[in-house]
């Protein structure tokens, strides 16, 4: 056998469902890797501008940092990229996959690991992990395309990515898997968990080999757990839960607020003023805030207030309480006006900041006010952060599963499951979408677990247009229609006038008995004999509005409009068989 067969036989193996297995393992190192790689520059960077701040004294000069972060991003979007921004991580990705069938811009491959690394290096507020899964991701869909071009190669390598970043990331390969299913809504099927169990043990062996020893959260030994502590633990679920609607709205708030300014210069220049002085007032703030997570586990409760230009001496028990909480606030609103000025960022290490401020702040006030042994402070950061997440990122699961795996066993999973429960159902009742998917629902752009609904969203309109239908004039006389008909292989002609709008609808089984009586040709027009359509589609309608319509009025075929335009016909039994197609392209199994 020559080489050039041997090299064929190995190409289809690898285009074959055994080689995707290789192919999850090579993109879980690729993302491992990417993880890797962003949280050693951002902490070179960190490392760096604390450096030569202790070096020139006082946190002046780390308000520097910000603006400088985004003006290089935004160099980096304007040179290199050639003003091509990545977007939100997650949000980019979700809508790639529903809109574009997974297929995700090659640029994204490197594109959010550069900007990410100057807008939070620099000490914008912000997380790594969305940009490392939108890069990853880039990448599996990229691999999909050159391999095996369908939707359901592209998808499985997608959420392998996507749990890849997140087991180099935290070191926490269950999670990362459940991960991929909440949030990138990968169907958790057997075959479809194999790979997305390979791709997170690969990116989670390739972070221990670049990364050994240097996890970013450090979880201490912490307290059994006991049945009578079950009270705090379900007051802490209502609290992250109701301060995981606070944080997603004034993240909301404050990009919008930002992105009001129509200038990109100036929004640059007020966002890093805003940050800069923040990060001066309260250095902590500065970048993703692990190592004050860190501190948190520890017990340090002046961890918020060290090297604050205002403040001198330890704080009593209100006023710490008092700015633990108005750092939980402002980390969100920090966050939205780094991704609102142009920075690139996500929001997973903003929400678990925020959650293991708000748990941090309720143990000290527990403790504090009612008994000093109620509620162990590191159980409380681990519960707090967890419940954070699982109300902000709407994922209880993987927030249940980060948390455990963090805390490095089961000792308090009861507890981490009633709070990620508790506060999941109260974001939840409060906003029906995380800040991840609060845009594409309200498009109806948005996959789901609900397969039918899920279906519908990738259904593409333009594709189903069918637009060999011949149209004709309402002023023609039964003999141009007559006409018109005998070169037609359609039953239905258009009615439209000068400008092409619709203005009603010929069906053949209504003129039958008149269409070959002569005597009426001249006399007979096509308005008399046109009826108006039971509906009419718009051409902006989604999939599930199509299907709507069709079975509200009965009909096996609809003109498609655009501003009243005639643009074609859609049909009933041509929708079927694209539903077909995909409920096919969409299982997993």
């Amino acid at each position: 056998m020559n080489v050039t067969a041997l090299r064929s036989q190995a190409w289809e193996w690898m285009r074959s469902d055994r080689g995707l297995m290789l192919w999850a393992v090579l993109v879980g190192i690729a993302s491992g890797l990417l993880a890797v790689l962003m949280k050693q520059s951002v902490g070179a960077l960190r490392s760096g501008m604390f450096a030569i701040q202790s070096w020139v004294g006082g946190s002046w000069f780390l308000a520097l940092g910000p603006i400088l972060g985004l003006v290089a991003t935004a160099h980096v979007v304007r040179r290199l990229l050639k003003g091509d921004h990545p977007g939100p991580g997650i949000p980019s990705t979700l809508h790639a996959i529903s809109t574009s069938r997974g297929r995700m811009k090659r640029t994204w491959m490197f594109a959010p690991v550069v900007t990410s690394v100057l807008s939070v290096g620099f000490g914008g507020s912000g997380g790594l992990e969305a940009p490392a899964m939108q890069a990853g991701a880039a990448l599996g869909s990229e691999v999909a395309s050159q391999t095996r071009k369908h939707f359901r190669r592209r998808l499985l390598l997608i959420g392998c990515a996507a749990a890849g970043s997140l087991a180099a990331m935290f070191k926490a390969p269950v999670a990362a898997i459940v991960f991929a299913v909440e949030v990138i809504m990968i169907d958790l099927t057997a075959s479809s968990l194999v790979p997305i169990l390979l791709a997170s043990l690969a990116s989670l062996l390739t972070a221990f080999v670049f990364f050994e020893g240097e996890d970013i959260l450090t979880v201490p030994t912490l307290a059994a757990f006991q049945a009578s502590r079950l009270p705090w633990y379900i007051l802490l679920g209502i609290g992250t839960g109701l301060g995981s609607v606070v944080f997603s709205k004034l993240y909301i708030l404050s990009q919008r607020a930002i992105g009001r300014f129509k200038n990109p210069q100036t929004r640059m220049v007020l966002a890093g003023l805003l940050l800069g002085a923040a990060v001066a007032a309260l250095p902590p703030l500065f970048g993703e805030g692990y190592e004050v997570i860190n501190s948190m586990f520890l017990g340090y409760s002046d961890v918020l207030i060290e090297d604050m230009w205002m403040l001198e001496g330890s704080l009593a028990l209100p006023s710490l309480l008092g700015w633990l909480l108005l750092a939980a606030c402002l980390k969100p609103m920090l966050t939205g006006f780094t991704v609102g000025a142009g920075g690139v960022a996500g929001i997973f290490a903003p929400a678990l900041f925020a959650g293991a401020l708000v748990g941090f702040a309720f143990a000290l006030g527990v403790n504090g006010w009612i008994n000093p042994t109620a509620m162990p402070i590191g159980n409380a950061v681990l519960a707090g952060l967890c419940g954070m997440m699982a109300g902000v990122l709407h994922a209880p699961l993987t927030a249940i599963f980060l948390a455990t795996e963090l805390s490095g066993g089961y000792g308090l999973f009861v507890p981490l499951m009633l709070t990620s429960a508790i506060a999941f159902t109260t974001s939840r009742a409060l906003m029906r979408h995380s800040i991840y998917t609060r845009e594409l629902a309200e498009r109806g752009e948005l996959l789901t677990h609900d397969k039918d609904q899920a279906v519908l969203t990738l259904m593409n309109l333009k594709e189903e247009l069918e637009q060999d239908f011949l149209p004709v004039q309402a002023h023609w006389n039964l003999g141009q229609l007559v006409e018109v008909v005998a070169q037609s292989q359609r039953n239905l002609h258009p009615v439209v006038d000068a400008e092409g709008m619709l203005l009603g609808i010929v069906d053949l089984q209504d003129i039958r008995q008149v269409m070959f009586d002569q005597n009426q040709y001249l006399t007979l027009r096509v308005v008399d004999l046109m009826t108006l359509p039971l509906a009419e589609v718009q051409w902006e309608d989604k999939m599930d509005d199509v299907m709507a319509k069709f079975e509200q009025c009965g009909a096996w075929n609809l003109p498609v409009v655009e501003g009243g335009r005639y643009v074609g016909f859609v049909s009933r039994s041509r929708l079927f068989n694209a539903y077909r197609k995909w409920l096919k392209a969409t299982s997993l199994e």
